[in-house]
């Protein structure tokens, strides 16, 4: 027979034994909850960092877009830059195709220039005869060298001519030889452009002239001795520029003069 005391112990046992099973679905209730709010806050944040990378990917395409119109305009105009480069190679080829056929046609002509000039030499008035000629053989040898670019060819037989041009605007008195009377004298030239080509005898007592006619020296008459020596004084610049009497090639000595009358 179980007494009030066992009774009580028995009592409070189940008590016990009721709260630990209760306590069980309790504890269990609230780790799966716990769970589930650790669970919300992974989720969470991986939600933030898709956001967080969304709005990154936004911000890269937006980027990307204004760079993609940026290198649009930047090769449209490498193409217009392109477009005017194939143009102007294509103009210089046809330049240099052009070159190649002018240089063909330049040099005969260069050739001809030459012998031309030579032939000018030879039949003008035979002032500085040394200094000229030795320029037409410097300028058939400069032809014949291969080291020597066909534009600096081109040149000097330009140049060459210059000069020649250049003799028929000038006042000149040089020392030279000629032959008179089928003898060697030392005389003193005075050359008057292309007018005039005249001598004078170291004393001044011999003067004449050359006849392009008969392409001999002739003598002139004393009258004009005082002109020519005037003359051969400018020249030299012992004289300020002033006008001399020559003769011209009609030989008319009393009338043909150019500066003035005797």
């Amino acid at each position: 027979m179980i007494n009030r005391h066992q009774h009580f112990i028995y009592i409070i046992f189940l008590f016990f034994c009721l709260q630990s099973n209760a306590e069980e679905p309790i504890n269990s209730a609230l780790g799966i909850r716990l769970e589930g709010q650790q669970e919300n806050v992974k989720t969470q944040k991986e939600i933030d960092q898709l956001a967080d990378q969304k709005q990154d990917m936004a911000l890269t395409f937006q980027q990307s877009t204004v760079q993609l119109g940026d290198l649009r305009v930047y090769n449209d105009q490498l193409e217009k830059l392109v477009d005017k480069q194939r143009e102007e190679l294509a103009s210089f080829n046809r330049q240099l195709q052009n070159a190649k056929e002018a240089q063909r046609s330049i040099v005969p002509m260069m050739l001809k220039m030459v012998k031309v000039l030579n032939r000018f030499v030879q039949l003008d008035t035979p002032f500085l005869k040394k200094e000229r000629s030795m320029r037409i053989i410097s300028l058939k040898e400069m032809l014949d060298d291969p080291s020597v670019s066909t534009s600096e060819k081109y040149r000097r037989i330009l140049e060459a001519y210059q000069i020649e041009a250049n003799y028929g605007r000038t006042l000149e008195a040089y020392n030279d030889e000629i032959e008179l009377n089928g003898e060697k004298r030392s005389v003193e030239l005075l050359r008057v452009g292309r007018v005039a080509l005249l001598y004078s005898s170291p004393d001044g007592s011999d003067i004449g002239f050359w006849d392009k006619n008969t392409r001999k020296w002739e003598s002139l008459p004393t009258d004009y001795r005082q002109s020519i020596n005037h003359g051969l004084r400018i020249a030299r610049k012992e004289a300020p520029p002033d006008l001399i009497t020559i003769p011209l090639n009609s030989f008319q000595f009393n009338n043909n003069s150019i500066g003035g009358e005797k």
